[in-house]
């Protein structure tokens, strides 16, 4: 008998489960904090948690993260350099890149060469930089007609150093130059960091005598070979989310839902239709970089179960920022709750997100900024202790302002522990997985400033968690109404309330908690499934192999429209005498990448389909081929399990 391991490396939690292939039954389940910087000990800790009687059986391991959108997000990516070929457009738009280097060359919109590529100044500042950077992007004019000069200057940089090096029309064949640069420069940057998470994964699971064919879940919701996604890294950017929509349409039993997924840092809302994760038409933005990566579509709120709860003139807030939550602080830090019990808080008119009763601080130790004399000053007196804002001013000697502890904060030196939503579910009985003491006490101290007893505040706060996963859920079903008359309606302003037509699938750790409360604000079939608090690691398993592929027909010249014709697409510019060869090579060649693509994730030719869309020009009284054909081929195949 056959088993999959699924694995997913989320922001809070580290998920791990163990499915038998036949029936698709869950064998095995665990979890364990994600351990940061390095996540090889919560794998191993989650993976340890298991039955080890099946590990020696497993046949596919596949694996989803959300490592590639949390790098972008706090910009800690390797260095690259950035070769731009041609007309690029306003250089104030920016790319995150310190390594820029614009050279000579590009073609037009049907592929034709512009200018003649320039590659001794090309050659001169690759020798300049590569003792600077870790890889090198590509991204040249028009490259979706013609990728020539990209290919050229890639096999000239290879000629110099052995460095990843990313072109642009191999990630996108979308117009859009801009985008295109941002989403190569991108992938060069997440190369070395998925390599070494890859690595990671390989080296463990091949230490536990597993042999199994390794996959990755992309953030479209298909699997992919492990070789494509060390190619592609970007491509795995919101894979989290995209194996919570996999995972609860699976457990559900829905090829047509929406899922609400509580992660310990957010809440996500997306959807499936006929077992299709619904995509982003424009192309996924991670931290406020547009690109040209196919992603699904999500409505994320920075309110999760880790969210810090703060008081300020005795109205409470939720989040935005992540804490370590006090009930699980109690299990990492020994005497914990004896300082918890005993800590002076700060004074009322200094609260804000920041200094707060039952706050604390802690030295992270993986920040990679300079410091100033006072961020060093306060870093010098911090341990790997616990200690509240009062012991902080009283062992520097100095006013702390709310804003430096940002600035620490943001850099990655302190981490900060408080009350959490996770907390209030301990008060309340509702989810007790780590010490209920200490969120007790911390809810008996925030409801002396909240002027409320301690049960109040903790059913309020749940109240308040419900209404934002259902302002989430209508915001993102109903994308064209305010969000303002939204929230008007499900607070009860109006006579009325939502009803949705697609069932709502619940997936996360404390879902359970939430499933009466939602129910009251928004009529829908809410679906709590087995297993949904490793519903991720379980969706890492079931994505199917989705794959899109985008060919462009055209005359070569639009006088003699019926002879010789070009078809552009991730082959680059090919030229055919006839428009049903151009058309027939398109399919053909689709089809073959297709079954090509699927092989390597481990479906087989009969379990795989297409769906071929046209889009053809044809202005009226035209007597010849179409002006322009676009053909979309995707194939699906079934999951590879």
């Amino acid at each position: 008998m056959k088993y999959s391991l699924g694995i997913d490396a989320g922001g809070t939690y580290t998920d791990v489960v163990i499915i038998e292939n036949n029936s698709g039954k869950v064998v095995s389940s665990n979890k364990a904090l994600t351990t940061y910087p390095d996540l090889l000990e919560g794998i191993e800790n989650s993976i340890d948690g298991l039955d080890f009687q099946y590990l020696e059986d497993i046949a596919v391991v596949s694996v989803s993260t959300t490592l590639a959108t949390n790098t972008v997000l706090e910009n800690t990516g390797y260095p690259v350099a950035l070769i731009l070929i041609g007309e690029h457009g306003s250089e104030s738009e920016g790319f995150p890149s310190q390594h820029i280097f614009h050279a000579k060359g590009g073609h037009d919109h049907e592929g034709l060469e512009m200018q003649e590529l320039d590659v001794k100044p090309i050659e001169s500042f690759v020798e300049d930089v590569k003792d600077k950077v870790s890889a090198f992007a590509i991204s040249s004019h028009f490259s979706i007609r013609n990728p020539d000069h990209e290919i050229k200057t890639r096999e000239l940089i290879q000629t110099i150093v052995d460095m990843p090096v990313v072109c642009g029309h191999e990630l996108s064949q979308d117009l859009g130059a801009y985008e295109r640069a941002v989403t190569a420069t991108l992938n060069a940057r997440l190369i070395p960091v998925i390599k070494q998470f890859i690595e990671t994964i390989i080296k463990d699971i091949r230490r536990r005598g597993i042999s199994a064919r390794l996959l990755m879940l992309k953030c479209d919701g298909s699997v992919t070979g492990i070789e494509d996604a060390l190619k592609k890294p970007i491509e795995t950017v919101f894979s989290g989310p995209a194996a919570s929509l996999i995972g609860a349409s699976h457990l559900s039993g829905r090829h047509t839902c929406v899922t609400i997924d509580v992660g310990g840092t957010s809440t996500d809302i997306s959807s499936i239709s006929k077992g299709v994760p619904e995509l982003s038409e424009s192309g996924g933005i991670v931290g406020g970089w547009k690109t040209r990566v196919r992603a699904i579509h999500m409505e994320t709120s920075a309110m999760g179960g880790d969210s810090g709860i703060w008081t300020r003139k005795g109205e409470l807030f939720i989040g935005p920022r992540r804490l370590i939550p006090l009930c699980v602080a109690a299990e990492m830090y020994p005497g914990f709750i004896s300082k918890l019990k005993n800590a002076s808080n700060p004074q009322r008119d200094l609260f804000d997100e920041n200094i707060q009763p039952a706050r604390f601080f802690v030295k992270n130790g993986s920040g990679k900024h300079e410091l100033t004399d006072s961020e060093r000053k306060i870093l010098d007196v911090l341990g790997s202790e616990p200690m509240s804002y009062r012991e902080l001013t009283s062992l520097t000697r100095s006013h702390i302002s709310s804003n430096m502890l940002d600035l620490l904060i943001s850099k990655r030196f302190i981490r900060v522990i408080g009350f959490t939503p996770t907390d209030v579910l301990h008060v309340l009985g509702d989810y007790e997985q780590w010490n209920v003491e200490a969120a007790s006490i911390g809810a008996d101290i925030l409801a002396r400033f909240a002027f409320s007893s301690k049960f109040e505040i903790c059913e309020t706060l749940k109240e308040k968690f419900a209404l934002n996963m259902a302002y989430d859920l209508i915001c993102f079903a109903l994308p064209n109404i305010e969000k303002e008359s939204i929230m008007e309606t499900l607070t009860g302003n109006y006579p009325a309330t939502f009803k949705m037509r697609s069932p709502v699938v619940l997936i996360g750790g404390p879902v359970a908690s939430y499933v009466k409360a939602l129910g009251k604000i928004v009529d829908a079939d809410i679906i709590l499934p087995d297993h949904a608090s490793v519903g991720n690691a379980i969706g890492a398993l079931y994505g199917k192999g989705i794959k899109r592929l985008e060919y462009l027909i055209r005359p070569a010249s639009l006088s003699e429209p019926d002879q010789d014709f070009l078809v552009f697409s991730q082959n680059g510019r090919k030229s055919f005498q006839t428009y049903t060869q151009a058309y027939d090579y398109s399919i053909d060649n689709g089809k073959n990448v297709l079954f090509e693509y699927m092989k390597s994730c481990g479906i087989k030719k009969d379990q795989i389909s297409f769906n071929i869309k046209e889009k053809k020009v044809i202005p009226e009284g035209w007597k010849h081929p179409p002006m322009e054909t676009q053909l979309t081929i995707m194939g699906i195949g079934t999951s590879p399990l």
